[in-house]
């Protein structure tokens, strides 16, 4: 090996450290813990095998979690897709100050979720929260709406900030895509007395339909996997009733100590997401090959 190949290993090693120490070691560890009764309060620790897969399996708690996990990712999404492909839609046929509009639109996705988190926790607190209030003074309810304790509101709550918060990214992806889209093919079919919508359905969806089909990937994996807006703003509560599976491994770790069974939910979760990959990825393959 030449001077220059060592050079250029030099250059790369602090990100390989990087990520072996923030991406490869933890995956390993949680791997490894997952199959002993590593408990935080405990030095000592034994292998045990299978039985923290099969506790968690058996757990109703983890299934509860788990269906909330399917709930959160499939109405968040959908509502990101909807509000984010409608606001991209809406500034591809603005003429004059889009960047102002863009500006505007993306505010909710430059916030750090903190901020956010604590700003609506303000807003909705049943107590000295400004909305119920202006709700009782409107004289649109009797008493100011618990939308953080009660179980079914806070669950929409909580999908509806997300919805607020990840539209922007959908947004701004989807908008880039649809300034790639020749302009020329939209006159051929305007001359050729298209519709709006066959146009849509024929020109702008095949163009934009494998970038949107990436982020979908990008956002389930996200959203799936999300922990700070919801621990943040409801902590899982009321009474599980927003509970994910993160949070859950998230409590089972740090709430009672239990780290080998916490493992083993964060490496079921992996599972899942990668076969869930898998088969996003199966799809966005299948359009590829027809486009070609």
């Amino acid at each position: 090996m030449n001077k220059k190949n060592y050079t250029r290993w030099l250059f790369v090693l602090p990100a390989i450290i990087i990520v072996l120490a923030l991406f490869v070691y933890p995956i390993i560890s949680s791997f490894y813990f997952s199959f002993t009764n590593k408990n935080l309060i405990r030095p000592t620790y034994d292998f045990v095998g299978l039985d923290n897969y099969i506790a968690v399996l058996k757990d109703k708690g983890f299934w509860n979690a788990f269906l909330n996990s399917l709930k959160w990712t499939i109405f968040s999404l959908g509502g990101q897709l909807l509000v984010g492909f409608t606001a991209a839609l809406a500034l591809n046929k603005v003429k004059h100050l889009k960047g102002f509009y863009k500006t505007l639109l993306i505010i909710p996705w430059a916030f750090p979720s903190i901020v956010i988190a604590f700003s609506w926790q303000w807003i909705l607190n049943g107590v000295y929260g400004f909305l119920p209030n202006i709700l009782v003074q409107l004289g649109l309810c009797d008493m100011p709406p618990q939308f953080l304790t009660d179980r079914v509101l806070a669950f929409v709550v909580l999908v509806f900030i997300n919805i607020w918060f990840g539209a922007p990214m959908i947004m701004v992806n989807v908008l880039a895509a649809l300034q790639t889209v020749p302009q020329d093919q939209y006159e051929a079919a305007e001359i050729d007395g298209a519709k709006g919508w066959q146009s849509f359905l024929y020109i702008t969806v095949p163009h934009i339909k494998v970038v949107t089909g990436l982020l979908v990937v990008l956002r389930t994996v996200w959203i799936f996997n999300n922990f700070d807006l919801i621990y943040l703003i409801t902590g899982g509560g009321p009474a599980g009733a927003t509970q994910t599976v993160p949070v859950y491994a998230y409590d089972m770790g740090w709430g009672t100590k239990l780290l080998g069974k916490s493992s083993a939910v964060t490496v079921l979760l992996f599972i899942f997401l990668m076969a869930v990959c898998v088969a996003y990825f199966a799809v966005l393959a299948h359009w590829e090959k027809e486009d070609k």
